[in-house]
């Protein structure tokens, strides 16, 4: 087990210890903000005074005189009303390099969702069009949740709901048609589009494909013998070029459609439960607040009672003329969901969508009260090329694709920019300075590190014939060497924490910080040729480091492998 685990296991069997009935799940164990002060701390006595009856000081001095006879412990102290700074043994320090190389690829993982299952839906774009570069971030957030859901344990599904039922796509089908229409060579205009179709280029091939496949058998026909095919092709083409977008991205996921599950029944069964615990009723829904509506009516709908789970208003699940809402749809696929005992389930949707997000926990509380549900919403991605806004509109088909940006700055790039910070932080997304080499660029920053790693460990083995063999670590006790190692084992603990909270900007900091304290100790060994890397008088002493850089490179790949970026050992 990691040392961060045992430590942290530790102090939470000594809190019980202390006092039996106490509950230890608010305990953390992180680094100090001041070197100076300790190499870990812990809040254990300030979340659990209360709980213990006793003051959080009287407690922490309790519970130091435990931690001190840790093996891996040299002292603890209290600091200000509570808090407890712990010093780690260096020879402790030293060792945890072994067991980084020994785990290898499992040092970060852990067993939290062992044994669970968990569902992340994310990406779920109307398929009226490729994914345009507005859609990355959503697309490549959900899929870090779940590959940090998957390192600590959990089985995951990733999935995209396919709105393929809705207003979108009758515009999709009359959008295609003018299309297939000039692919037979009739004259269109811009006439032939209303302010609702769409106009892109993109939809030409569609065109083209519809004609080759039913030459001009629905050309000048009404539109009720072939509107439904027409809708049913263009869905899937536009679903071709997702899945491509998506590949580009690295990302495989599977499919629900929207359509499909309403004919399966999954709205009205999840409809009928509902009823049965007396959440649907027949009322008049009051006129929305804020917003002009000329033609607004007042009748009698189909409502779910959304504020009895915390909900602002109710909300309307049938249509005047009797079809389902959008809402309805959503509350049969989350019902969907549900039915496949799922020990979690994660959405992640666009910032346009954050108003959404109650009615989708009000829906999911109603519809199974102890279910884990957690609602991510990601904020706008600012886009210019060279410090010049790009405008985008899919109606009117200017807009960058996903796979255009992908081929202008690469995968790797577009995937760590797009998690490189909290979700609820707008992006400024430059295409040139994601592609620099420079310090600002933090890609970069932490691919230079794991290059540089390598080169030396290419070095090495010229020089040695191999890779020296390490007799001791001891030699590693410069304060530079230590701290390094001190960040090389929070791994566990950042991947735990960014699990957790569902959000990978943890660790993409965390990696950022790594190489900083990397790139650090080499520009120390520049200055002091003691410190560097490679002696080749004193082979101990540099299989020792060698030791520490190949754990560096370790966690270094495995960070970034999580992010779903290659590791690069030359940079060019």
């Amino acid at each position: 087990m990691p040392l961060v685990f045992t430590l942290q296991e530790f102090i939470e069997k000594s809190l019980k210890e202390i006092v039996p009935e106490i509950h230890t799940d608010k305990v953390v164990l992180e680094p100090t903000k001041d070197i100076s002060h300790g190499d870990l701390a812990s809040n254990a006595a300030m979340v659990c005074a209360k709980m213990a009856g006793i003051s959080p000081r009287e407690l922490a001095a309790k519970l130091i005189e435990k931690i001190i006879t840790h093996d891996a412990v040299v002292s603890a102290e209290i600091a200000g009303p509570g808090f407890i700074n712990i010093k780690l043994k260096p020879s402790t320090l030293q060792n945890e390099l072994n067991r980084i190389l020994g785990s290898k690829s499992t040092y970060g993982s852990n067993t939290l969702g062992s044994g669970k299952s968990a569902q992340v839906e994310y990406v779920s774009t109307n398929p009226t069009g490729p994914m345009h570069i507005g859609h990355g971030r959503n697309a490549i957030l959900g899929d870090t949740v779940a590959s940090l859901l998957e390192k600590v344990g959990y089985c995951v599904t990733r999935e995209y709901y396919v709105n393929d039922a809705g207003g979108q796509t009758i515009a999709l089908a009359r959008s295609a048609y003018v299309r297939y229409k000039e692919a037979l060579d009739e004259p269109i205009s811009d006439d032939d589009f209303d302010q609702d179709m769409y106009k892109g280029d993109y939809l030409k091939p569609t065109g083209i494909a519809l004609a080759q496949k039913y030459g001009n058998s629905f050309l000048n026909k009404p539109e009720a013998e072939w509107f439904e095919t027409v809708r049913l092709f263009a869905i899937e083409e536009m679903m071709n070029y997702i899945r491509h977008d998506l590949k580009s991205l690295g990302i495989a996921m599977e499919y629900a459609s929207e359509s499909a599950l309403t004919k399966e029944g999954w709205v009205t069964k999840a409809l009928k439960v509902l009823e049965a615990k007396g959440d649907v009723y027949t009322g008049v829904l009051e006129k929305p607040k804020g917003h002009q509506v000329d033609d607004w009516e007042e009748w009698p709908q189909t409502l779910f009672r959304a504020t009895a789970f915390g909900d602002d208003i109710d909300r309307a699940l049938q249509k005047s003329d009797g079809a389902w809402t959008y809402f309805a749809g959503d509350v049969g696929y989350h019902y969907y969901k549900i039915s496949r005992n799922y020990d979690v389930l994660v959405n992640i949707l666009g910032f346009d969508h954050v108003g959404y997000v109650k009615r989708l926990v009000s829906a999911v509380k109603a519809l199974k009260a102890d279910q884990s549900y957690a609602v991510k919403t990601c904020q706008m991605v600012n886009f210019s090329d060279n410090g010049q806004p790009v405008r985008m509109s899919k109606r009117a088909g200017t807009f960058v694709t996903i796979q255009q940006l992908v081929e202008r700055v690469g995968k790797d790039a577009v995937r760590f920019m797009m998690i490189s910070r909290h979700q609820d932080m707008v992006i400024d997304f430059d295409f040139k300075k994601a592609v620099e080499q420079s310090k600002d660029n933090l890609l970069f920053y932490i691919q230079y590190a794991h290059a540089r790693v390598h080169s030396v460990l290419r070095h090495a083995a010229q020089i040695f014939g191999g890779l020296p063999k390490t007799e001791s670590l001891e030699c590693l006790n410069d304060e530079a060497e230590l701290t390094l190692i001190k960040g090389l084992i929070q791994w566990p603990r950042v991947v735990t924490s960014a699990a957790h909270h569902l959000e990978p900007h943890r660790v993409t900091n965390y990696l950022y910080d790594l190489a900083s304290l990397f790139h650090s100790l080499w520009n120390k060994g520049k200055d002091n040729t003691q410190l560097r890397f490679i002696d080749e008088k004193s082979p101990a002493q540099t299989a020792a480091r060698l030791v520490l850089l190949q754990a560096t490179v370790c966690i270094i790949a495995e960070g970034l492998n999580l992010l779903g970026i290659t590791p690069v050992e030359e940079m060019r």
